[in-house]
């Protein structure tokens, strides 16, 4: 492991040039302070964790020390925001700092939200505040811990600085972790400025980079299309199997990776309802629950148009053929792995939705169904969550199916059965009033109860005595909290 002192920056996407990002030192915040860290995102960096202690990672992410190496950019993008094109978007609040390589090989690129105002701020400061960096740090970590892609999120630092929203809030920094930081942004910016050069010169290294098995198919941009599809199907598969609602899919914030990315007003469900709106300003239910899937076929649909001038029409539209039926497989088989079913029958769809059609209708909280389902034996788990449903008849109906099934599925052992569905169906779960609750305490200086609930989160699946309080139905307030995009 590395102190933090050795890890030094690179930074490859800067040598592109002027034409894809715009040189901008941070501007520091003033007294700075350390709201959480993740050891397993320091980790991925090879540092240990008493890396989170060092005075000198609160420097970095404050602005107030550059970090070896550092070379900080303002990427610059555009996107369809709410299905209307913006031309120029771009890093408003964020600057890519570089890329550390880790003993595995890895590279990772630092990314500091927050970071102060760029280029491409348009009418905004530059900062975050407390709230919107504590949320995202959370998400990211605990969906990776879920097993669904994430950027990652290394740590939170507090200021005295003020800024204003709605009314005064303290400014804050987010150091965040991915691969790449390239969106469906970057290409639509290249493809509508009509810089096809840049545009080129933008694939070749995206490319190179992060899909280098494409470079030995007869058109490496279509195979490159086709892996952000194939990711994007997997990951909207993940998204929809768990509960997960993003809030504001803009072709901006879609990442070339499939992993999840930019959060804003973010929710879990918490009782099952398909057509859930988590973002208070999306007036229009446009990226609602049931909606995700197809938005991100319609970002894919957008991606394939900003490469047209390398890649032929109608192959592209071939391949968006293949994204619903690619969603369609992998969420079946994430839904039968947290059902404890290990064979496929192709009544299984049916089953799952009339399901869901069922906790609609009753309002049943969706994570701590699955998890219950796979807390004791099945007739026994079943007769208990039956109390949950208003439709009696039905639920009874498709609790005979499902003990059936899994006669069929042949598992003779049934404590193996539970133990495979708990390692798939968390205890705890991100809900939106214990994120807030959190930061409510943290505005207050009071960072125990970020750092306990990113720890609970961090082992979603596991029993953890003593935190049981986390894996509570929520109360009817913290069901109907409102979320913005200022948040």
């Amino acid at each position: 492991m590395k102190r933090l002192s050795e890890l030094t920056l690179d930074n490859r996407f800067a040598r592109l040039g002027d034409t894809f990002s715009t040189a901008v030192a941070p501007l520091p915040i003033a007294a700075p302070r350390l709201v959480v860290a993740s050891p397993a995102a320091l980790a991925l960096l090879d540092l240990e964790p008493a890396a989170a202690d060092d005075p000198q990672l609160v420097a970095f992410c404050a602005g107030q020390q550059p970090w070896p190496g550092a070379e900080p950019r303002a990427m610059v993008y555009s996107g369809h925001q709410f299905g209307f094109y913006n031309p120029q978007l771009g890093d408003g609040r964020g600057l890519l700092l570089g890329e550390a390589v880790n003993a595995a090989g890895e590279r990772w690129e630092l990314h500091l939200k927050g970071a102060g105002k760029t280029p491409y701020s348009r009418m905004g400061d530059g900062r975050a505040v407390l709230r919107s960096s504590i949320r995202e740090f959370l998400a990211s970590e605990h969906l990776h811990a879920l097993g669904v892609p994430s950027s990652r999120a290394l740590c939170v630092i507090s200021s005295d600085t003020p800024v204003w929203r709605e009314t005064e809030e303290r400014a804050a920094t987010l150091l965040r972790l991915a691969p790449s930081h390239v969106r469906f942004g970057h290409f639509e910016f290249f493809y509508y400025s009509r810089q096809p050069e840049a545009l080129r010169q933008l694939l070749d290294h995206v490319i190179a980079e992060h899909f280098a098995d494409c470079l030995a198919q007869p058109d490496p941009y279509r195979a490159f299309f086709d892996r952000v599809l194939e990711r994007t199907a997997a990951l909207l598969a993940r998204w929809q199997a768990y509960g997960f609602c993003h809030g504001v899919m803009n072709t901006d914030n879609m990442s070339i990776l499939g992993i999840t990315f930019d959060f804003g007003p973010y929710a879990f469900l918490d009782d099952f309802d398909p057509g859930f709106v988590c973002n208070h300003s999306d007036d229009t239910g446009r990226y609602a629950f049931d909606n995700q899937v197809p938005i991100a076929h319609w970002n894919l649909s957008a991606l394939a148009q900003a490469l047209t001038p390398f890649v032929d029409k109608d192959s592209l539209l071939d391949s968006l053929k293949r994204f619903l039926p690619l969603f369609r497989g992998s969420w079946l088989e994430l839904m039968r792995r947290r059902l404890g079913l290990v064979t496929a029958e192709a009544e299984d769809r049916e089953r799952v939705q009339r399901l869901l059609q069922l906790m609609q209708g009753s309002a049943v909280d969706y994570s701590r169904f699955f998890r219950e389902l796979g807390d004791s034996p099945a007739p026994a788990a079943l007769q208990r969550l039956r109390e949950d449903f208003l439709d009696l008849a039905g639920f009874d109906a498709w609790a005979e199916d499902h003990l059936a099934r899994l006669a069929r599925d042949g598992e003779p052992d049934e404590a193996a059965r539970r133990a495979r569905m708990q390692a798939v169906n968390p205890k705890y779960i991100l809900r939106n009033y214990l994120a807030q609750e959190a930061i409510e305490a943290a505005e207050r200086g009071d960072y125990g109860p970020v750092r306990e609930l990113h720890a609970v989160l961090s082992r979603p699946f596991d029993e953890q005595p003593g935190m049981e309080r986390y894996a509570e139905r929520p109360p009817e307030w913290g069901k109907h909290l409102e979320i913005s995009c200022s948040s």
